[in-house]
């Protein structure tokens, strides 16, 4: 791809189609040509993003998207409003001028790409991040949302147990992988578990920049969302400390890890604060084109995370607030677009996004209850409206106040009484305590404190929906905190509104208003920049190890040199996740980004007999079938042989996960090494059992640990429970020999002992001592009987006594360790 196809490219995506949008001569033009010069560039761009989104969610739920296609439509957009109106479309002096204030902006964005770059390299599958990116790379690859995977539908009905046996779901059928699934086999229909808005912009971006750019596409979200958080700040609480509040944003923790991690929090951040900020440009500043621009975003929204119904029912709860209040008009150009977006996304999530939707369907009330709660707020606010010449004034001076003494009580009380009881969970208790032990800390919250009282109580009315969305999702996330209690794992919650509403509040009570009635003194100014930024070097400081961190780096090349070892005429089986490793999660690169035939096994001790059907079927279908192994999985036979191709480590930096009451301590090395082998239907001939454990033994040993290498020899530690699988006896075999090491137990710990069992038969128990020696026992003819003529290997069952390094050494290994073991030969 040339770099001037992927700059014309860019443009017509992120640029050219709002630039002439927004130059329409239309809805009272001159108010938005009036704006700062470099907002209206934020609006350009943010307009053109937002139309590109829109086009390829449509066409790919219609399963005819392609990026060229959007090119030309947006191309044919911008030539058209260029010929209709061609000199129209320039100011003719009615812009506002460029000023130096336009220099802000462009240092938070160079500050944001400092900051988040170069991002993570999160093409991995397993969580969320990883499923995001490649299924935005898959939609890029097939033009569709709904997909039909010819892999899953090339296996035959009674090979599935293998690979996706059916779970018994009303909404799917089983899982491809980890959040995607399988809604009908026969077809090879699938989805994947989460909404497809932020993976639409990863297609973009992989049609950009290649598979670097899909794994980076947040970052360009996170630098939109720190603008988009300055420009509704600014208009908020004026320019200065909407400066200081983003200059905080981007140094704190949490931004900076989510600035490069791939999540949809960041394109909510991006469009709920460019929601707001159109809402208020239209409702309260009476311009008529941002009420499109609000529909379109906020539309946009709802197909991003299902929570967003709560941000667009805050938004409407405000909305409806100023109508009955202050006799504010609610334009139609908001509310149509929205209204439409909400049912046509309300389909989505009962249909195909099934899947998503029955955790939220389980805790959303009933439909009766939900109508009734709209027809009471619906009552309350006609009434309100209809006695505003009564009571207006004083709702109107005194709502703001009670908002914010209301929050900063509910946070009093969860600071320092709440506790766990009943339902309530011990995290969920503490979360605010959390969000400020771990990200925020005193002094930045009790700015914010402050900021409810004080921003709320003297700008509510300038923008209701900010502060009225605030409140709700401060009330709802720290009520409960709804995700998985783990660090930093649950800080998503606070991306896209608590943290960067709670710094503009906190730098607006510091700063003061900047209104010509209230001008704020230099001092003043001095003592908020000075306290602002000991909280700015406070979040430096804390985001030091994070900032100086990149997930997984490598990745990319590691995978791409994996995916180079095959063709798209063979097929790759992955070991199973329940194989003590985490392969799995390279087979969703394999299939999306690099268009491989990939499954990965269900269990890892798969049925024999179905395995060699399916492997007679899979032979006529592909030229080669291979197995990725690693952490151990028992499927050889008489009839199926597997010859070692490559072994290959991998060790990929990825910071420590830790619970919600201990922070991560930093990055560690995330063991990716696998082994690969190509598998044949060939009969087995006798032969001497001899195993070098740890090297190309991944389809031999079971619930071992890791591979490693010490003392010069490859070795695995035993769990409580471990197995061999022996295949290739003759039967006359009489003696079984282990090469043995306690691994350096220390004193306290459990003696280090094995107990031996071949095919069931006790062999006896070994006291394992210091030092790799070897241990031998001998095997009674009877437990032979049969070997030579069973299609399944012998087993070799090993009970350890283990120990665990943690136990001596605070914060040491927490594996439960048996003994090392070497080398395996029977005799």
């Amino acid at each position: 791809m040339s770099l001037a196809w992927t700059l014309l490219g860019a443009a017509l995506v992120g640029y050219l189609p709002g630039a002439v949008l927004y130059r329409l001569p239309v809805l009272q033009r001159a108010r938005r040509a009036a704006l700062p010069a470099e907002e209206r560039v934020f609006w350009q761009v943010l307009i053109s993003v937002a139309w590109s989104l829109l086009f390829v969610l449509a066409t790919a739920a219609a399963g005819v998207y392609q990026y060229e296609r959007l090119l030309a439509v947006n191309a044919a957009i911008t030539i058209a409003i260029v010929a209709g109106f061609r000199a129209r479309l320039r100011w003719h002096g009615s812009a506002a001028k460029v000023t130096i204030a336009v220099l802000v902006p462009i240092a938070l964005a160079a500050l944001g790409v400092w900051r988040f770059g170069p991002g993570s390299e999160y093409i991995l599958g397993g969580k969320d991040p990883g499923v995001y990116v490649n299924e935005g790379v898959a939609i890029a690859h097939s033009g569709a949302l709904f997909r039909q995977d010819a892999t899953v539908s090339g296996v035959p009905a009674a090979a599935r147990d293998l690979f996706f046996p059916n779970e018994g779901n009303d909404d799917y059928y089983g899982h491809r992988f980890m959040g995607v699934y399988i809604n009908d086999p026969a077809s090879g229909g699938v989805i994947t578990q989460f909404p497809q808005l932020f993976p639409a912009s990863v297609a973009l971006a992989f049609q950009l920049a290649g598979t670097v750019g899909a794994a980076k596409a947040v970052v360009a979200w996170a630098v939109l969302g720190l603008l988009a958080v300055y420009f509704s700040g600014a208009r908020l609480i004026g320019r200065l400390a909407s400066f200081f509040a983003v200059l905080l944003l981007a140094l704190n923790l949490v931004e900076v890890w989510f600035g490069r991690y791939p999540n949809a929090e960041m394109l909510m951040q991006t469009l709920l604060f460019g929601g707001l900020l159109s809402l208020a440009r239209a409702h309260q500043d009476e311009d008529p084109f941002f009420g499109w621009v609000a529909g379109l975003l906020l539309g946009l929204l709802i197909f991003l995370r299902f929570d967003s119904f709560m941000a667009i029912a805050a938004m409407a709860a405000a909305l409806a607030l100023a109508w009955a209040v202050r006799g504010q008009r609610i334009r139609l150009s908001t509310v149509v677009p929205v209204t439409i977006a909400a049912a046509a996304g309300l389909a989505y999530y009962v249909w195909p996004m099934r899947a998503y939707f029955y955790v939220y369907k389980a805790n959303l009330p009933s439909i009766g209850m939900g109508i009734a709660a709209i027809v009471a707020a619906a009552g309350v606010t006609l009434i309100v409206r209809r006695l505003r010449p009564r009571i207006g004034d004083t709702l109107a001076r005194y709502l703001p106040l009670a908002l914010g003494i209301a929050l900063v009580l509910l946070a009093a009380y969860a600071l320092f009484l709440r506790q766990p009881a009943g339902k309530l969970a011990e995290h969920d208790a503490a979360a605010l305590r959390t969000f400020r032990d771990a990200y925020v800390y005193w002094p930045a919250l009790l700015a914010a404190l402050a900021g409810c009282i004080m921003v709320t109580r003297r700008e509510f009315w300038r923008d209701p929906a900010f502060f009225v969305v605030f409140a709700a999702f401060s009330v709802f996330f720290f009520y409960k905190i709804r995700v998985v209690p783990e660090q930093l794992w649950m800080a998503r919650r606070f991306v896209p509104m608590l943290l960067p509403g709670m710094l503009l509040l906190a730098s607006g009570a510091l700063f003061g208003s900047s209104t010509p009635e209230h001008r704020r003194t230099m001092r003043r100014g001095i003592g908020a920049a000075m306290a602002l930024s000991f909280v700015g070097w406070q979040f430096a400081a804390a985001a030091r190890p994070v900032a100086a961190h990149v997930e997984y780096r490598g990745a990319i090349k590691a995978i791409a040199q994996l995916a180079g070892r095959f063709t798209t005429r063979d097929l790759i089986l992955v070991e199973s996740r329940n194989a003590d490793s985490d392969l799995h999660v390279l087979a969703v690169p394999l299939v999306d980004i690099y268009r491989l035939n990939v499954l990965v096994l269900f269990s890892p001790v798969p049925d024999r007999g179905q395995l060699e059907a399916f492997l007679t079927d899979a032979a006529a279908k592909y030229d080669r079938v291979f197995v990725l192994a690693s952490g151990g999985t028992d499927l050889l036979s008489k009839q199926i042989a597997a010859a070692p191709v490559a072994f290959v480590p991998m060790g990929l930096p990825e910071y420590e996960t830790t619970g919600w009451e201990q922070f991560p301590r930093g990055p560690r090395q995330k063991d990716l090494g696998y082994s690969l082998y190509q598998l044949t239907l060939a009969p087995t001939p006798p032969r001497p059992f001899v195993l070098d454990v740890g090297y190309f033994d991944d389809l031999q040993t079971l619930r071992f640990y890791a591979r490693e290498v010490t003392e010069g020899r490859s070795i695995r530690w035993t769990q409580a429970q471990s197995f061999i699988a022996a295949n290739g006896l003759t039967g006359q075999e009489r003696e079984i020999e282990l090469v043995l090491h306690d691994g350096g137990r220390p004193a306290g710990a459990t003696p280090a002992t094995i107990q031996v069992f071949f095919n069931g038969t006790s062999l006896g128990t070994v006291n394992v001592s210091f030092g790799f020696k070897s241990y031998r026992l001998a095997i009674p003819a009877d437990a032979m009987r049969g070997v030579a003529d069973a299609d399944a290997p012998a087993q070799i069952r090993l009970l350890s006594s283990t120990w665990a390094p943690s136990d001596f050494t605070p914060g040491g290994d927490t594996r439960q360790l048996g003994v090392m073991i070497d080398r395996v030969e029977i005799h």
